[in-house]
């Protein structure tokens, strides 16, 4: 069974500063990475299609397929996990959510859904965009 991650964007202010990071990164390594303390346990059904979704501004807005997860060095050689992510960013629609800390599992029905090809991603307040979505206008 397939299951998703989802963690704080910290730094960036929308999805073209994390796209703008990404590209420095690949500018050296053949995919983006983001590193972590903590390995997923659940780590082979990630790996069974799913992706991370990334939290900027309060809210889901892209998410990229996770194609690796495994343990590297850091500088004073303790263990790091390495997330290795498919270089396309796809836009998702806005879904809010809090703050926390560190990164948490989302179930595949609890993921917003992706735009749809050619769909304009429009950065509404996340509280304007849910009140949309429950009036049934977006």
């Amino acid at each position: 069974m397939t299951i998703h991650m989802v963690k704080l964007c910290v730094g960036a202010d929308d999805v073209d500063a994390l796209a703008d990071w990404q590209a420095r990164l690949l500018k050296t390594l053949p995919h983006p990475v983001h590193h972590t303390r903590m390995a997923p346990k659940r780590a082979e059904e990630m790996l069974d299609g799913g992706s991370i979704y990334w939290v900027i501004k309060r809210a889901i807005r892209v998410r990229q397929r996770i194609i690796d997860i495994r343990t590297v060095p850091d500088d004073a050689g303790r263990d790091l996990c390495e997330l290795v992510f498919d270089p396309v960013l796809v836009r998702t629609y806005a879904q809010p959510k809090r703050p926390f800390q560190g990164w948490r599992y989302l179930k595949p029905g609890e993921a917003p859904r992706d735009l749809k090809s050619g769909e304009a991603a429009i950065d509404l307040p996340p509280s304007l965009d849910a009140a949309l979505k429950n009036a049934g206008v977006w």
